[in-house]
């Protein structure tokens, strides 16, 4: 008997030594999805084990597009921060903000989308860059998950799934606006420069050329990694346009603000809502013969009071400085990601419900009076109502946006 205890005693201690060997699950590892990334939720996500609905955060926090993805992301945060929780169904839900970084990249888009959908996000925001929107879509559309576009531009964004709404003013709006301040400065012929398969700036481009007249118009594309746009900046000035318009990412822009500068463009560059940072300004600064000027969202000092206190809440904290690119200016799209967020809590509350499908079904029916103008969605459109945009210039001496005024289109 003795021998069989023993041998039951040892056969114990051998399963119990084995399944402490077995390696737990790292918390940090990825979900499936591959390269999207999942960050910790910021101050204001749960860790009490209450009651939590999720938002997903859609936004490219690496790649061309990094810099305005992050500041996107920035007034989301700061918004969380004001407003940690919301009621629904009487009861109070910690509002946890799920990051899933798309990479500035189209063919990286669905995996992050697909990343947000497996956490049981209820609703998400995002994306900067319209490109990465349109590629996730179907994803969202096929989940039920609602989607609210926050300065994704291009119309096909919320034609290609019926769960994508968006709350900014759309592209041929944009390129109307961007057409008719040109001919207000005295331009005849326009020089047109897009990234070669960039639904953003491809798209923006045609509406500015419809809207111009495209017998009046220069077009070039530049392909994926160009780091020489010396080449654009010959041909703008030897074709003799008297307009550079060129609504593309702010690392290429800061490139052709560079060779604008060095060869003495000669001519005003225009460019849309991507250009409205502090990226464009610090790389024109000083830079005496280079004229910009770009349509957005939002103008600081349209606010005071939201302006002071977010500029503090920047302050406050070395990585929100490192993220809104080194100062407290204050971009548009950070304005933008405030707004979508209350956009979001607002459907929440009127769902009554965590369940996506809900949410959706009560997106329609909102009506927010945002910082950046007042937010509703005409019968069945599931785009905002948006009929003004911000018309800036650059100041090279001062280091800051002037703004120029407001124009809409009649």
């Amino acid at each position: 008997m003795k021998k069989i205890l023993a041998l039951l005693l040892a056969l114990c201690m051998v399963f119990a030594l084995a399944a402490c060997g077995e390696p737990a699950p790292a918390a940090s590892d990825a979900p499936e999805g591959g390269d999207a990334q999942v960050s910790d939720a910021p101050e204001g996500g749960d860790t009490t084990g209450d009651k939590v609905i999720k938002i997903g955060v859609f936004e490219p926090q690496s790649g061309d597009n990094g810099a305005g993805g992050k500041q996107e992301i920035l007034g989301m945060q700061y918004a969380n921060s004001l407003t940690p929780t919301v009621e629904i169904g009487g009861e109070t839900y910690n509002v946890e903000l799920i990051y899933a970084d798309n990479q500035s990249s189209n063919d990286k888009a669905v995996s992050a989308a697909q990343t947000l959908i497996a956490q049981g996000v209820s609703v998400v925001l995002g994306s900067y860059g319209s490109g990465v929107s349109i590629a996730a879509a179907t994803a969202f559309g096929d989940a039920g998950v609602p989607a609210i576009g926050v300065t994704c531009t291009n119309p096909q964004v919320t034609q290609v799934s019926d769960t994508y709404y968006r709350i900014c003013f759309i592209d041929p709006f944009q390129g109307t606006v961007l057409a008719n301040y040109a001919k207000s400065l005295g331009a005849t012929k326009a020089y047109c420069l897009a990234k070669q398969g960039d639904d953003y700036s491809v798209g923006l481009v045609n509406y500015f050329v419809e809207a111009f007249g495209a017998e009046n118009c220069v077009q070039e594309v530049f392909q994926e990694g160009t780091s020489d746009y010396s080449s654009y900046v010959t041909n703008a000035k030897s074709n003799g346009c008297d307009i550079f318009v060129a609504p593309v990412s702010t690392e290429a822009a800061a490139l052709i603000i560079d060779q604008a500068a060095t060869q003495d463009l000669g001519m005003p560059i225009l460019a849309g809502d991507t250009w409205d940072s502090n990226v464009i300004v610090g790389a024109a600064q000083g830079k005496d013969n280079v004229k910009i000027y770009v349509t957005t969202f939002y103008q600081e000092g349209g606010n005071a009071e939201f302006d002071a206190a977010f500029k503090e809440w920047i302050n406050s904290d070395s990585v929100n400085l490192e993220n809104n690119g080194g100062n407290d200016m204050i971009a548009a799209v950070s304005v933008m990601g405030y707004d979508a967020y209350y956009v979001a809590l607002e459907a929440i509350k009127a769902a009554g419900s965590t369940d996506p499908a809900a949410v959706l079904a009560a997106l329609p029916s909102v009506n927010y009076a945002g910082v950046t103008g007042n937010i509703a969605f005409a019968d069945g459109a599931k785009d905002a109502t948006r009929d003004v945009a911000f018309i800036k210039y650059c100041n090279t001496e001062t280091g800051v946006w002037d703004l120029i005024g407001e124009q809409g289109v009649e």
